[in-house]
């Protein structure tokens, strides 16, 4: 049997529930390279998502800790679906790819992870980034380290 080593993935595997939420923590932090994120609007942020579906895997979040879509203000909704496009754009300006998956996932039952504060997931996706590997192997494989997707999109 062939192994693929991922080990980073053991962090996440091994992620215990936090007493304090993801998003509240970035949105508060320094754009350094260690947090990831990628753009700050007056309502909104975007981050590479640490454990990605997909290369370049961005998720879009607002400042204010809320759980579903219709929480939102109408200047938040209006912030962060400006975000979500401006996002879509930098990724087809730098990582070219031939397709998104966007959308998000509210409540635990609906896939959120974090099912406290709502975020918008940005997937990019190429032709031929589905293969055997999810299929025969339970494998996903992400070519590009976060830092590596950082320095691409947060490049001018």
């Amino acid at each position: 049997m062939n192994k693929l080593w991922a080990p980073w993935r053991s962090k996440y595997i091994n992620l215990g529930k936090g007493k304090t939420c993801i998003f509240c923590n970035c949105r508060k932090a320094k754009n350094t390279p260690s947090r990831f994120i990628v753009d700050r609007t007056g309502h909104s942020f975007s981050m590479l998502n640490l454990y990605p579906y997909n290369n370049g895997h961005i998720m879009v979040a607002p400042f204010r800790h809320v759980k579903s879509l219709e929480l939102l203000t109408e200047e938040e909704l209006l912030d962060l679906m400006t975000l979500v496009k401006n996002t879509k754009v930098l990724m087809d300006r730098k990582l070219k790819p031939h397709g998104y998956n966007i959308g998000l996932n509210v409540g635990k039952i609906g896939g959120a992870g974090y099912d406290g504060h709502m975020h918008v997931h940005i997937v990019p996706r190429w032709t031929g980034d589905t293969n055997f590997m999810p299929v025969v192997a339970n494998t996903k494989i992400v070519s590009d380290s976060l830092k590596a997707m950082y320095e691409k999109l947060t490049s001018r």
